[in-house]
This record gives C-alpha cells, structure tokens and sequence, in this order.
C-alpha cells in the first residue's frame, strides 16, 4: 500500500471492495471490531465458518484474510494481539461484532509518528475540506 492512502489526506476509498471480497471469498461475512474498554471501533474485518470456529476456540480474534485468501490470526506477526471477550450477532445474522481487548495497546499495522501501533481509524473527515486529518500523526 502506498503511504499517500494510509498517510494522506487525499479521500480515496474504496468502493469496490465488497465486490473483490465477494468475488474472491464469497462466504465470509463482515466483523466490526470493538474495543471493549473504550467502546472505540478499531478495526472492521471478515470471518468465514473457520475463523469464527478458530475465534471461539481460541478466544482470540481471527478473521479470514480476503486478500490472501487464508486465515488472518490478528496479531501473529505484528504482535498487535487481543483477546476475544464477546461476539454478537446483528437481528438478521449476516454481521458479527467482536468485543476485544487488545493484549497491548492499538492494533494498526500502520504506526504513528512515536512507532506506536494506533486505531485503524486514525483520521477523520473534514466535513468543510473534503480531506482526511490524521488524529494519530
């Protein structure tokens, strides 16, 4: 990814990425991460039958990757681990939440300017400008 999408304050976003995600992992449905002691929402994800299962039996969060097409074990290689407190179901049963805390700290890849992990949602739109300001620098 470049750093202009994950750093600047240029709106680029991706529209087409429930299409690529139905396109390449049809049966997966969408995971809203929340932190469960700021009630922040840190990440949004995708689980299949196997992640969700992996999930419960762990009781760490797990998604399935829908770029690699794999199970995505969130924290394996960043160490930006949490654990699975809570998974709630929506009235018509096609998204999940997970209610996580996070082993330590924030859970990005994408680091701040100290090179601290932070929340996925790090910058916010500018309602008059039309661009993104980055809460996290």
């Amino acid at each position: 990814m470049s750093k202009e999408l994950e750093e600047g304050s240029k709106l680029t976003l991706d529209f087409n990425k429930l299409a690529k995600v139905a396109a390449n992992a049809p049966d997966v449905l969408p995971v809203a991460v929340q932190n469960a002691d700021t009630k922040e929402v840190i990440l949004v994800a995708y689980a299949n039958h196997l992640a969700l299962e992996t999930a419960l039996e762990t009781k760490k969060a797990v998604f399935w990757s829908t770029s690699r097409n794999e199970l995505w074990e969130k924290g394996k290689t960043s160490g930006e681990m949490f654990d699975l407190l809570e998974v709630r179901v929506n009235c018509e049963q096609n998204s999940l939440v997970y209610i996580v805390r996070p082993q330590r700290g924030d859970i990005c890849h994408t680091k701040n300017k100290d090179g601290a992990p932070r929340n996925c949602y790090y910058r916010k739109l500018d309602f008059q400008g039309g661009e993104l300001v980055n809460l996290d620098p």
